[in-house]
């Protein structure tokens, strides 16, 4: 398996010196590392490529920065990776593994979120579970697919909010998600600015609001 790894970013200088030595082993193990940046103004696009890794810049939009990510990768596996979310130890001998279950041509990994407020585990632990009950991924599970497969499916969909979901429900036509359990950790960090009930309300709201064909546009403004 030849795994690339395509990570968006926009604006996290702040934090990419941690997040540039987390991928730099995967990089030396061999896999391909590709950052995205979607018109930063802090110079993250920069210090991207200063580091080493393969920086390309394209419009705003997270589905946007991850198809074009997707286009300039080599691997037969993409991994799309939150700037803020961490891989588990061990994560691409974990994807190998998965995948070699011909059952499987996609999939994700349980996730953790990080934070002070214990509800943020308890809300870590519900998306894992719903997760497998409905086959649905979000990004911050860390989504990985075959490259063949994402590419009859012309990537993610062109919408600015929930893109994951979408993909998602595309990816079940071909099959279940592998869902490892070794977790991914994701900053709970937009939680914990805007309140964690707070954000709870407003997701499951997107989400049924979606669910019953709102389009992905006009969620926006309720995001925001």
């Amino acid at each position: 398996m030849h795994l690339s790894i395509i990570v968006p970013v926009l604006n996290e200088a702040e934090q990419l010196h941690e997040l540039f030595a987390h991928v730099l082993p995967y990089q030396r193990a061999g896999c391909e590392v590709i950052f995205v940046d979607g018109g930063s103004t802090d110079g993250s696009a920069m210090l991207s490529e200063v580091a080493g890794f393969t920086a390309l810049c394209t419009a705003r939009g997270r589905a946007n920065q991850m198809n074009v990510g997707a286009l300039q990768a080599n691997g037969d596996v993409l991994l799309f990776l939150h700037a803020d979310t961490r891989l588990p130890q061990g994560a691409a001998r974990h994807i190998e593994q998965a995948l070699a279950n011909k059952k499987n041509c996609w999939g994700r990994f349980d996730v953790c979120i990080t934070g002070r407020p214990f509800m943020l585990r308890v809300v870590g632990y519900l998306m894992n579970w719903r997760s497998r009950l409905t086959g649905i991924a979000t990004g911050d599970q860390a989504i990985f697919v075959q490259r063949a497969v994402f590419e009859s499916l012309r990537g993610f969909p062109d919408q600015p909010l929930m893109e994951d979901v979408e993909l998602s429900k595309r990816l079940l036509a071909f099959s279940r998600p592998a869902c490892i359990e070794q977790c991914v950790t994701t900053s709970g960090r937009r939680w914990e600015m805007h309140g964690v009930w707070r954000t709870i309300l407003l997701m499951w709201r997107l989400r049924w609001a979606y669910w019953r064909g709102t389009n992905a546009s006009e969620l926006v403004r309720l995001y925001r």
